[in-house]
């Protein structure tokens, strides 16, 4: 039986280019504008001016995390100041630099050194998860990933129906393992799929298997090392994925238009990390 996967890679490298776009009628402050205008998502603060990474690690410290190693881009002292003037007390933090923005396969590999052979639970910046999703991975025996279902995404999060074109959907067996993942699907797929499919929202517990095939994995048609596609390189070369089905809401900010919806959810939390 595996061990709890305590320690946790954030991807946290992205450029944030849909966060950087302009988006008529949206209101923010001055804060969060300069934020989003720097990409820098996981840093944009809520109604009272937390951070939002400050809240996706207490919900990590919450389900058993006790060291997150972060994803960043070279430049990234606006993290470093930030934890200098407010450490963390539950978490150990660490960083690794990806120096270029090649994908989150690569970025995963960014950590390679710091995960040194164990499993470790792997995560966007600018999602908030659920505490028990993130908690089944933690005790979960060997690689997996959370399995959403989609109206609940939408009904209890601030995901948008039409946007499901977008989102990753999972082909799951009769006996609860990942079969297969389909990035972006076509009409046909979503149809197939009915109408409360299983999607990914990029939150997995990865083992030294499936890491490896982050190593293999080809640049894909956007010119990165996508981290699905590593996973579906693994499950050709014998891995197996084991899902954790949720019926729960993901904060998602991705673009400006979610910022303040998500910052005044989060208002009425008190995150510690």
């Amino acid at each position: 039986m595996s061990r709890p996967a305590t320690s946790a890679i954030v991807l946290a490298r992205g450029l944030g280019t849909r966060m950087r776009r302009e988006a008529v009628g949206v209101e923010i402050d001055p804060a969060q504008a300069a934020a989003a205008d720097r990409g820098l998502k996981m840093m944009i603060p809520d109604a009272r001016g937390r951070p939002f990474l400050v809240h996706l690690l207490s919900s990590l410290a919450d389900a058993g995390v006790t060291e997150v190693c972060l994803v960043v881009a070279p430049d990234h002292n606006i993290l470093l100041d930030y934890f200098a003037q407010h450490p963390a007390h539950r978490l150990r933090i660490h960083f690794a630099v990806q120096a270029e923005p090649l994908g989150t396969a690569n970025a995963v590999l960014a950590a390679e050194s710091w995960r040194a052979g164990r499993d470790a639970l792997v995560l966007n910046a600018d999602n908030l998860y659920p505490i028990e999703a993130i908690e089944a991975l933690v005790t979960l025996d060997g690689p997996g990933l959370v399995a959403f279902d989609f109206s609940a995404l939408v009904r209890e999060g601030n995901v948008e129906a039409g946007r499901i074109a977008s989102f990753a959907i999972l082909e799951i067996r009769p006996d609860g393992t990942l079969a297969r993942i389909v990035e972006k699907p076509d009409p046909a797929t979503l149809a197939a799929a009915g109408p409360a499919p299983w999607v990914s929202m990029n939150l997995w517990r990865l083992d030294s298997a499936t890491v490896a095939a982050c190593r293999d994995v080809p640049k894909s048609a956007r010119g990165e090392y996508e981290l699905p596609e590593a996973i579906a390189l693994a499950i050709t070369r014998g891995a197996v994925l084991q899902t954790v089905r949720v019926h729960a809401g993901v904060l998602d900010l991705s673009a400006r238009g979610d910022i303040a919806s998500v910052a005044a959810r989060l208002a009425t939390l008190e995150p510690s990390a």
